[in-house]
């Protein structure tokens, strides 16, 4: 098919029409740019930290929101990767990872489970799914969260940028949706959470409007060493069935995942954003948390 621009042949077919590798890749980061401007993820005077993990779409935040810091001479962004010890997948995107960041000049800090907490993930599912049936993916969620906060705090960030691409972002809506967990939805959109708390770092998502396709394309055409892998835990996830479900609709429905998020940005303007009223300390790491012990230190415990 030829590029819906110009005579080159199109590597993708979008709602408005085909396109060439040069226009694709002008769209997409002018979509990514245009995200950022217009729900101010990022201002002259943030210190972003990239919550990056190797994957397609924490390298693709990375090296826009380094190229978005130079071209408006915003303070470069720093990456923060966080090792959960899962054997045979981590180790290598971490050295995807590092070579990223060493070609780009980027700054790279590193926390792990294991010098946290102990143990791997590897470790502490086992011990931990025995006394609560927890999944890993319940684990990590909890562990990587209050990481990938503290690193963020250490490292003075005003801002924490994530990978989440339209695809996790429909997922995360219609998982909320069908498990009735209200209060979660607000926290939702391009610019996480109320940003009311002082301890906890503001969360940005530049390619929230960017699917999964298009971010992989980019990547590819990029030429980013990646291994496009997911984590083997992930099929055990409730998120899984229903990345599925919302696949089998949007191949037979095109336009189905921007639609779920196009309603929920409606939707959540009709909703005021409930402030961080109820917010306390943890009792044993002093991290922001409602109840007397957070959820990490809980888990932590059961070890």
């Amino acid at each position: 098919m030829q590029c819906l621009k110009c005579d080159k042949d199109a590597v993708i077919t979008l709602q408005h029409g085909a396109l060439c590798p040069s226009h694709f890749l002008a769209y997409f980061e002018k979509k990514v740019f245009k995200t950022i401007s217009k729900y101010n993820l990022v201002t002259s005077t943030d210190r972003v930290c990239v919550a990056a993990s190797g994957g397609k779409d924490s390298l693709t935040v990375l090296y826009l929101l380094k190229k978005y810091a130079e071209q408006h001479r915003y303070p470069p962004p720093q990456a923060l990767i966080i090792n959960e010890g899962i054997a045979g997948y981590r180790d290598g995107t971490i050295k995807d990872l590092e070579l990223f960041c060493n070609e780009h000049n980027v700054p790279l800090h590193k926390k792990s489970f294991k010098k946290q907490f102990g143990k791997d993930l590897d470790e502490a599912y086992p011990i931990i799914n025995s006394k609560t049936k927890k999944k890993p993916c319940n684990i990590c969620g909890v562990w990587r969260r209050y990481l990938i906060n503290k690193g963020a705090k250490e490292l003075d960030a005003t801002v924490l940028a994530t990978g989440h691409n339209l695809d996790d972002e429909a997922q995360a809506v219609m998982m909320n949706i069908m498990k009735a967990n209200h209060a979660l939805l607000p926290k939702l959109g391009p610019k996480s959470g109320t940003g009311t708390h002082k301890d906890f770092v503001q969360r940005v998502k530049p390619l929230y409007f960017c699917s999964e396709k298009e971010t992989r394309l980019y990547t590819l055409l990029k030429k980013f060493k990646v291994a496009y892998t997911e984590c083997p835990n992930v099929v055990q996830s409730y998120r899984a069935d229903v990345r599925d479900v919302l696949n089998q609709m949007e191949e037979k429905y095109p336009g189905t995942k921007t639609a779920v998020i196009n309603s929920f940005l409606h939707i959540s303007k009709l909703y005021p954003v409930q402030e961080n009223v109820n917010i306390g300390s943890c009792t044993i790491c002093n991290e922001p948390s409602n109840k007397n012990v957070c959820n990490a230190c809980t888990l932590e415990g059961m070890l």
